[in-house]
C-alpha cells in the first residue's frame, strides 16, 4: 500500500530541461498529494475495470484475430502505408491490452527463474581468456550472482581479472589471463521473489611445462621486457622495546634497474601474517627505504616481523625478531598485564572475553583476573566480574543491544592488581543474524529452488519452545547455556527464561527473575561446587511464555579443561655470542595449548627472567639479549585458558657464546665443537654416537670427525696492487660427504723469520675460491691460509702459504688460472676444469695450455696435453694409465705470451669409481628425444646437475626429469643449436659424473630415426597462435577471425561455410594480415540460413592448416538474438532516444520528481508527457487521487522516435516499493531530537518530521521496553508531531525514552532522559543554584519558558553573588513542569534546566487498590 502524504495541498510541477543538440533532461514532480492520493484511484480503477472485464477482453481477442490473418496480395504504395498506419494503431492496442491483462492477473505474469540457456564447461591453456555466457528468464526480472567454488566473486575488487555484463535476461562472466587457479566449478545464481535457480559451468586450465629458474629469495622472471633485482641493505638487527615505548623498524631497498615511475609493493607481516596501517602500526615507504613504526608497544607487539618487497619479477625478504618488555610495574610483586584480549560468541546481551596470561606472575602466583567494559565513546570503566576468575575465558552478560563496547583485562594475585592490558577491539551487542546481514554478500549458491508461500499472521501467538538446550562450557565458576530459537516465534521478538533443577529434585527455579534474556545464550554464575544440575529454557512474547525445552540432563558444575603436563627437558645449544637456541618436546595430551613460555637463569643466582612475553607454540626458539660469557640454565612451562603448566626441569648449563669459537689447543690447531638436535623421527646421515635423552638426540663432533671437510689446499697469489692482493685456493679433495658452505681466511705478517699472530680477514663465510684482500701495506709480506666450512662445521687450517709481498705486478703476462678441479674420472681419462684467472695481463687471455704428469714423477716429468691452445675452461685428457695417480696444473696464455702455471689439483687416481654408468640417448614411440644418467645409490640431499659445455644449461631447450636415482633430459625442439657436450652430476659423492658429445652426425641420425622428425618434416602444419573465435560488434556485426604465428607472403586462405565455399561480397567482407597473422570474417546480420560450421583452410607452400568454428543450436539462437538486439540499438540510438530512461527521485522535501535522460536530440524535436495514453498539458496542476497511472513520454522527429514509460499503479511492483521505501526512510532521517514541554497535566515528549505518514510505525520505549498505550500514557500524533503524553508523572516515569521509526530497512532512533524529582503534593520546594561569573552575572527565573517574579507564592532569592534560589511554599500539581536558571553577564548566557513533577499521594494509592 502507498504511503498517505500529508494532508497539506502541493502542485504538481513539470520541469523540462534540454541541453541541445546531444544530451537533455525532461521530468514530472508529483506533489504529496498526487503520491498520497495513488492508491486510492488504483481502487477505483480496479473496480472499473472489473466491471468491463469481459466486453474488453472479447473485443480485444477478436479484433487480435481478425488482424493476424495474413494473405498474399498485389498491394498499391498507398493501400501499405494505410495498413502500416493500422498495423502501428493494432500493436498500440494489443499493448495496451497486455498491460490491461497484467492489472488483472499479475500472478499470471511473475514466474521464479529459469535457465534458458545454461553456462557451458570450457578448457583453456593459461594466458587465455574465457567467457561463460547464460541466459536466465524470470519475472520480476531475477538478480545474479556469480561465485568461484562457493564464494561470491568480487568484480570490483579484482576488475583485472573478472568482467560481468548483463544485457536484458543474457549474463556473461569474463575470465582474463587465466592460470592454473582458476580451474574451478562457476556457478550463477538467480534470486526473484518467486524462488531461486542456479547452474554451474567447470573451467579447466591446462598448464604448459616449463622449466622455472628460482634462486633463493629472488624469484627472476621477466615482466614487459625488464628483470628487476631487489637488494635488501641496512637491515633492522633483532630489537628490543619496552611496553609504552615507540619502536621504528627499516631497510633500505634497491631495485635495479631504476624505471621511472614505477614503485614495488612493500609488506610487512608479524608471524607471517600482513599488518595494516592503524592507530598502532604505521608503514612508510619514501621510495628508497622502508620503514614500520610502532606506536606504544604492547605485548601483543612481539613477534617475528618481515619485510617482503614485491615486483613484477618477484620477491625479497628480511626478517628478525621484535621483543617487548613488560613495563615496570607500580607495585613490587604484582603481575603483569595480560595480553591478546579478544572477543567471541557477541549476541545481543553477551559475549565472552579471551586473554592470553603473562609471562611474569610476580612475587606470587595468580589467584585470577578482573574483566572491565567500557562503552565506546564513554571513559568509565564497569566490572564485570565481582570475583577474580582463574580461567582465561569469561561470559560477560548484561549488555544493552545496539550498544559498541571494549573490554581489558586485570590480573590479580597476593601483592596486588596488575595494570591493564591492551583494550580489545569494539564490538557491538546485536544479533548474529543482523550482523551477517549488515555485511557485504548475499548468500552462497545452491542448486535448487526457493518457494515462498503466503504466511498466516502470527500476532498473538505463543511461540515454541527453544531445541538444543546444550552446556557450551562449564568451570568451577560459571556454566554456559546455548540453544537454538524456535521455529514459531511470531513477527515479533521472543526472550528467554532460564532454569534449573537441583539433582535428586524435581522442583524448577527460575535463574532470571527480573528479566529475560534476548540471546539464546545465557552464563549462570553462584552455583555450587561439585553438584550436579539440570537445565531448560522457555520462550516468552507479549502473548505468553512458551513450554519448556529438553531438559540438559545432569551437569556437574567443575573444571573441565585440565592443566597442561610439564614440557621435557628443555636442550640448549649456541647460537651467536649473545643468543641460545632452545629445543623441548611437545606436552602430550594437552587441550587448548596456547603456546609456550621460556625462562632463563644465571647459574648461581635463581633469578628467573623471561625469554618471551608472548606465548609461542612451537618447540625451538632463539632466546636473544643474553650476556656473552654468561652461564646459563633454561626452563620452559606451558599454558593453555586453564592455567600454567609446572616448569619444566632445567636445562644443562651452557656458556653464550658464538657456534663457530677457537679455543687453542696443545698443537694450536684450531678445536670446533657442535651440537646437532633433531627429533626423533627425523633421520641422521652421520655414523658417530647417538645418545638419546627426552625424546631428543645430541651429535658432538670432534676435531677428527669424517663429517668435517678435509684441509684446503694452499693459498696462491692472482693479482697484487699496491694496497690489496688477490688470493686463490683450491677446494678440498674431500668435502666430508656434505656440500662446501663457505671459506675463512686468516693472515699474518712476516719480517724476516718473524711471523706475527693469524687475524680473520673475513667474518662471513666466503662461496668462492678467491678473495680480494683490502687495507694492506705496501712492501710488507703476508703469509695466508684458509679453511673449509659445511654443515658439520669447520675444517682444520690448510698451510700457510708462502711469503707474498704487497706490491703492484708489472707483468704483461695473466696470472694463474684458478678454481681446477676434476670430473668424469675414468681409467684411462678425466676431464679438468678450471677458470680464467683474476689478472689478465696486457691484453685479454686468448687460450690455455694443459699439463699433467704422474704424481710421483718429478719436474721434468710434464707432460702437454694438447700441441695447440686451447679455448675452452675445460679439457678431456685421455691416453691415462689405470691405476695410477696423476696431478694438472694449467697455463694461461695472452698476446703477450703464456703465464705461471696454477696451482696443481691432484693427485688424481685413474680409476673408475664403483656403480659409475654413462649417459645413453634414448628415443621414445612417440619420438621425443632424451639423454638419461643414473645412479640407483642416491643419498638424501644429492641431486643430478646437469650442463651443456660444462655450463648452465638453457632451460628453454632441456626439460629435466629426476626421479628414483634416474635423471633424463628432454630436447623440447631438436636442433643445431643443441650440438655439444652434455654432461651431469651427482652432488654429495666422491665426483659421479659423465658426460656426452653430441655432433651434428648424431643429431642426424637421432632426428632420422625420430617419429618427431617424420612428422614435422613429411606432415608440416601450420601453427595455429589462436584457433577460430568469434565477437559481436556495433550494428549487430558479427566477427570471425584466427592468427597464425609465422606465416609467409604466399599463404592463402580459403573460406567455406557448411563445405561451400564463400567470397568477398555484399555479405561477407574478409581481411588477411599477412604481417600480424590476423585472418578476420566480417558478417552485417545473422540470418536463419547462417546457422553451420564455418571453416578457414590454410595453405602456405606445403604446409597447411585448418581451424572451424561450429555455430549451431541454442548457442546460434543466442547470438542471433544478440546480434539483432545491437542492430536495433543503433538504428534507435540514430534518432532521439533515451540515454537513461524515466525514473524517479524523492528530494530531501519529500517531493516526488519523475525525470528521464535524452541524448541526439534537435529543436524541432517532439517530447509529449502522459499519463494512461492521455496526453500532459503544460499548465496541467492540482492533481487528485485520480492521476495515479502509468506516466509516458514520447520522443519524436523525422528521425525516428522512442518512448520511455514508468508505472506509479500497482503496489506491488518493485517501482513503487522502491519509492516507498525511500519516502520512509527521508521521513525517519528527518525526525528531529526529542524536546519536553511540562503542562498543568504532564508532561508531552515530542519530535518533528517534514511531514507525516499514516502507515509510519512509530514505537515509544522506555528503558528498552515498549510502552503499552493506557489512560495515563498516550502516544500520537498532530500534524506533523509525533508526541508521547504522560499525565500525573511519578518517580516510575524517570529513566530514558526511545522513539523508534522504522526507515523501511531499519529503524531510527531518538532518545531523550528524563531525570528530575517527583513532588507530593502539600509540601514546599526547595531549589537552590550556585552561580559565578565576573561581572556578577543578572539571575532570572523561568517555568515552562515564562518568567517567574518573587510573590507571595514564588519566593526568589539571590544571596551574595553567588546563591540563586527559588522556594515555592505549598506546591500543587498545577507547579509541574520544566524549571531554567538563567544567569547572564557581558560576556554570554548560561542556562540550567530541570523538571519538576507533582502529585497526589490520594490518587497514587487509589491507582494501586485498583491494581489489586
Amino acid at each position: 500500500k502507498l504511503s498517505t502524504l500529508p494532508k497539506r495541498a502541493k502542485l504538481l510541477k513539470c520541469i523540462f530541461l534540454l541541453a541541445f543538440p546531444h544530451v537533455g533532461f525532461f521530468c514530472v514532480c508529483p506533489s504529496h498529494d498526487t503520491v498520497r492520493e495513488l492508491m486510492d484511484a488504483q481502487k477505483e480503477e480496479a473496480t472499473e475495470e472489473g466491471i468491463n472485464y469481459v466486453a474488453m477482453r472479447n473485443l480485444f481477442v477478436r479484433e487480435a484475430r481478425e488482424a493476424l490473418d495474413v494473405k498474399v496480395v498485389k498491394k498499391t504504395r498507398s493501400t501499405q502505408i494505410k495498413e502500416s498506419v493500422e498495423r502501428m494503431e493494432l500493436s498500440r492496442t494489443l499493448d495496451e491490452w497486455t498491460q490491461f491483462r497484467r492489472k488483472m492477473n499479475p500472478d499470471n505474469l511473475t514466474h521464479p527463474p529459469e535457465f534458458t540457456v545454461k553456462p557451458r564447461g570450457q578448457t583453456v591453456w593459461e594466458g587465455k581468456t574465457v567467457k561463460l555466457h547464460c541466459t536466465v528468464a524470470g519475472w520480476p526480472r531475477p538478480k545474479v550472482a556469480w561465485y568461484k567454488n562457493n564464494v561470491l566473486i568480487d568484480v570490483k575488487a579484482h576488475p583485472e581479472k573478472y568482467t560481468v555484463e548483463s544485457n536484458y535476461n543474457m549474463h556473461s562472466l569474463e575470465i582474463k589471463n587465466c592460470d592454473f587457479f582458476d580451474t574451478a566449478q562457476y556457478y550463477i545464481s538467480a534470486l526473484n521473489v518467486k524462488g531461486e535457480a542456479s547452474s554451474v559451468a567447470t573451467v579447466v586450465v591446462k598448464r604448459k611445462f616449463k622449466r622455472l629458474k628460482i634462486k633463493v629469495g629472488l624469484f627472476k622472471l621477466t615482466a614487459h621486457g625488464v628483470t628487476f633485482e631487489t637488494t635488501i641493505i641496512d637491515k633492522f638487527e633483532v630489537a628490543f622495546g619496552r611496553e609504552g615505548e615507540t619502536l621504528s623498524l627499516g631497510c633500505t631497498v634497491i631495485v635495479y634497474p631504476t624505471v621511472k615511475k614505477y614503485q614495488p609493493e612493500v609488506v610487512w607481516y608479524r608471524n607471517s601474517v600482513p599488518l595494516k596501517p592503524s592507530k598502532w602500526v604505521h608503514t612508510h615507504w619514501s621510495g628508497e627505504r622502508a620503514t614500520l613504526t610502532l606506536i606504544h608497544l604492547n605485548k601483543e607487539d612481539e613477534g617475528l616481523y618481515t619485510l617482503r618487497v614485491n615486483t613484477k619479477s618477484g620477491f625479497d625478504t628480511y626478517s628478525a625478531y621484535v621483543f617487548v618488555q613488560d613495563a615496570d610495574v607500580e607495585v613490587e610483586g604484582v603481575p603483569v598485564a595480560p595480553l591478546d584480549v579478544r572477543c567471541h560468541d557477541v549476541n545481543k546481551d553477551y559475549v565472552v572475553v579471551t586473554w592470553k596470561q603473562p609471562a611474569v606472575e610476580g612475587s606470587s602466583s595468580i589467584q585470577g583476573y578482573y574483566i572491565d567494559r567500557c562503552e565506546v565513546g564513554c571513559h568509565h570503566w564497569a566490572l564485570c566480574n565481582d570475583v577474580p576468575v582463574k580461567y582465561a575465558r569469561f561470559p560477560v552478560t548484561g549488555l544493552v543491544e545496539g550498544r559498541s563496547y571494549i573490554f581489558r583485562v586485570r590480573a590479580v594475585n597476593k601483592a596486588g592488581i596488575s595494570r591493564p592490558s591492551r583494550v580489545s577491539e569494539a564490538v557491538v551487542a546485536m544479533d548474529p543474524s543482523d550482523r551477517a546481514r549488515l555485511r557485504a554478500g548475499p548468500l552462497a549458491p545452491w542448486t535448487g529452488m526457493i518457494k515462498f508461500t503466503e504466511e498466516d499472521p502470527t500476532v498473538g501467538v505463543v511461540p515454541g519452545e527453544p531445541t538444543d538446550v546444550v552446556v557450551t562450557e562449564a568451570t568451577k565458576s560459571y556454566v554456559v547455556l546455548a540453544w537454538k530459537p524456535p521455529v514459531q516465534r511470531g513477527h515479533e521478538g521472543v526472550m528467554y527464561y532460564i532454569e534449573k533443577c537441583i539433582s535428586g529434585t524435581d522442583t524448577w527455579q527460575r535463574v532470571n527473575t527480573s528479566a529475560p534474556v534476548k540471546s539464546p545464550r545465557f552464563a549462570l554464575f553462584d552455583l555450587a561446587e561439585g553438584k550436579s544440575y539440570s537445565f531448560r529454557v522457555r520462550c516468552c512474547n507479549s502473548a505468553g511464555v512458551s513450554e519448556p525445552s529438553v531438559s540438559t540432563g545432569e551437569i556437574t558444575v567443575g573444571d573441565k579443561l585440565d592443566l597442561p603436563s610439564v614440557p621435557s627437558i628443555p636442550v640448549a645449544t649456541r647460537n651467536t655470542a649473545t643468543s641460545v637456541v632452545v629445543f623441548w618436546k611437545a606436552c602430550k595430551d594437552v587441550k587448548h595449548l596456547v603456546g609456550y613460555y621460556i625462562e632463563c637463569s644465571v647459574v648461581g643466582t635463581d633469578v628467573w627472567m623471561p625469554c618471551n612475553n608472548k606465548p609461542v607454540k612451537q618447540t625451538r626458539f632463539v632466546c636473544h639479549g643474553l650476556t656473552t660469557g654468561a652461564n646459563y640454565v633454561f626452563r620452559v612451562k606451558a599454558v593453555n585458558p586453564a592455567g600454567y603448566s609446572q616448569s619444566s626441569p632445567n636445562s644443562d648449563a651452557l656458556v653464550v657464546l658464538p657456534a663457530i669459537c677457537e679455543c687453542l689447543h696443545h698443537n694450536s690447531s684450531p678445536l670446533f665443537t657442535l651440537l646437532l638436535v633433531c627429533h626423533v623421527y627425523d633421520v641422521i646421515y652421520w655414523t658417530e654416537c647417538f645418545i638419546k635423552r627426552n625424546g631428543l638426540f645430541s651429535v658432538s663432533l670432534p676435531i677428527s670427525s669424517n663429517s668435517l671437510s678435509l684441509n684446503s689446499t694452499g693459498v696462491t697469489l692472482l693479482e697484487a696492487v699496491k694496497d690489496y692482493m688477490v688470493l686463490g685456493w683450491s677446494p678440498p679433495a674431500n668435502n666430508g660427504g656434505a656440500d662446501i658452505r663457505g671459506y675463512f681466511l686468516d693472515y699474518r705478517t712476516v719480517k724476516g723469520n718473524a711471523v706475527g699472530k693469524w687475524h680473520e680477514l673475513n667474518h662471513k663465510a666466503l662461496t668462492t675460491t678467491s678473495y680480494k684482500a683490502e687495507n694492506l701495506k705496501e712492501n710488507v709480506f703476508y703469509e695466508f691460509q684458509v679453511r673449509a666450512m659445511n654443515m658439520a662445521g669447520v675444517s682444520k687450517a690448510s698451510l700457510p702459504s708462502a711469503s707474498l709481498e704487497c706490491k703492484e705486478w708489472t707483468l704483461t703476462v695473466p696470472g694463474v688460472p684458478v678454481g681446477l678441479h676434476v670430473l668424469e674420472i675414468r681409467d684411462t681419462s678425466v676431464v679438468v676444469l678450471w677458470e680464467t684467472p683474476t689478472f689478465d695481463g696486457r691484453t685479454p687471455v686468448n687460450g690455455y695450455y694443459l699439463d699433467f704428469k704422474e704424481a710421483s714423477a718429478g719436474e721434468e716429468c710434464w707432460k702437454a696435453a694438447h700441441e695447440k691452445v686451447n679455448k675452452m675452461k675445460y679439457m678431456k685428457v685421455t691416453g691415462l694409465k689405470s691405476g695410477t695417480s696423476y696431478v694438472f696444473r694449467v697455463r694461461a696464455q695472452n698476446l703477450a705470451g703464456v703465464g705461471k702455471p696454477s696451482e696443481l689439483v691432484g693427485p688424481v687416481l685413474a680409476k673408475t669409481l664403483p656403480g659409475t654408468k654413462e649417459i645413453y640417448v634414448d628415443v621414445d614411440d612417440d619420438g621425443v628425444i632424451s639423454m638419461i644418467f643414473e645412479f640407483p645409490e642416491m643419498k638424501p640431499g644429492s641431486e643430478f646437475v646437469w650442463s651443456k659445455n660444462y655450463q648452465a644449461i638453457d632451460a628453454s631447450r632441456l626439460t629435466i626429469v629426476s626421479e628414483q636415482g634416474k635423471s633424463r633430459a628432454i630436447f623440447n625442439s631438436p636442433s643445431l643449436e643443441d650440438l655439444g657436450t652434455f654432461s651431469c652430476v651427482v652432488t654429495n659423492t666422491d665426483g659421479i659424473s659423465s658426460s656426452f658429445t653430441l655432433t651434428e652426425e648424431g643429431e642426424s641420425l637421432l632426428l632420422c630415426s625420430s617419429a618427431w622428425f617424420n612428422k614435422i618434416w613429411f606432415s608440416p602444419v601450420i601453427p595455429f597462435k589462436t584457433e577460430m573465435a568469434m565477437e559481436l560488434l556495433e550494428k549487430g556485426r558479427v566477427r570471425f577471425w584466427t592468427q597464425v604465428e609465422k606465416c609467409t607472403s604466399a599463404c592463402q586462405v580459403e573460406y567455406v561455410f557448411n563445405d561451400l565455399i564463400i567470397s568477398h561480397g555484399q555479405k561477407y567482407t574478409m581481411n588477411f594480415d599477412k604481417n600480424t597473422g590476423i585472418i578476420e570474417m566480417f558478417m552485417d546480420s545473422l540470418e536463419v540460413t547462417d546457422e553451420g560450421t564455418y571453416t578457414f583452410n590454410l595453405v602456405d607452400g606445403k604446409a597447411k592448416g585448418t581451424t572451424s568454428l561450429v555455430l549451431i543450436g541454442e548457442e546460434f539462437m543466442e547470438l542471433q538474438k544478440k546480434s539483432q538486439f545491437e542492430r536495433a540499438e543503433w538504428v534507435r540510438k540514430q534518432g532521439p532516444h533515451f540515454v537513461e530512461y524515466l525514473d524517479f527521485v524523492v528530494t530531501s522535501e519529500c517531493d516526488v520528481l519523475l525525470k528521464c535522460k535524452v541524448g541526439n536530440v534537435r529543436p524541432e524535436t517532439e517530447i509529449t508527457w502522459s499519463k494512461n495514453s492521455i496526453e500532459i498539458a503544460e499548465g496541467d496542476e492540482d492533481l487528485s487521487k485520480k492521476d495515479a497511472g502509468v506516466y509516458e513520454v514520447f520522443l519524436k522527429d523525422d528521425r525516428g522516435r522512442d518512448k520511455s514509460t514508468f508505472n506509479l499503479t500497482d503496489a506491488g511492483n518493485p517501482q513503487m516499493e522502491q519509492l516507498i521505501s525511500l519516502l520512509c526512510a527521508i521521513i525517519s532521517n528527518s525526525s528531529s531530537e526529542i524536546k519536553v514541554i511540562s503542562t498543568e497535566h504532564g508532561i508531552i515528549l515530542y519530535s518533528t518530521v517534514t511531514y507525516y505518514n499514516e502507515d509510519l510505525r512509530v514505537a515509544w520505549l522506555h528503558k528498552e521496553a515498549k510502552i503499552a498505550a493506557s489512560e495515563r500514557v498516550k502516544a500520537g500524533v498532530t500534524g506533523e508531531q509525533l508526541w508521547l503524553k504522560i499525565n500525573e508523572p511519578t518517580e516510575k516515569d524517570k529513566g530514558r525514552y526511545t522513539m523508534d521509526i522504522f526507515d523501511g530497512k531499519g529503524s531510527v532512533k531518538r532518545f531523550v532522559d528524563l531525570i528530575g524529582q517527583a513532588w507530593e503534593e502539600g509540601k514546599s520546594l526547595n531549589l537552590t543554584g550556585n552561580v559565578w561569573g565576573d561581572p556578577v552575572p543578572e539571575v532570572s527565573w523561568t517555568k515552562n519558558d515564562k518568567l517567574l517574579v518573587s510573590d507571595e507564592r514564588y519566593k526568589l532569592k539571590f544571596e551574595q553573588g553567588k546563591f540563586a534560589s527559588i522556594t515555592i511554599a505549598a506546591v500543587t500539581t498545577t507547579d509541574s513542569g520544566k524549571y531554567a536558571l538563567l544567569v547572564k553577564n557581558k560576556y554570554g548566557t548560561e542556562a540550567g534546566e530541570f523538571t519538576v513533577s507533582v502529585y497526589n499521594p490520594d490518587d497514587e494509592e487509589a491507582k494501586e487498590e485498583k491494581k489489586d
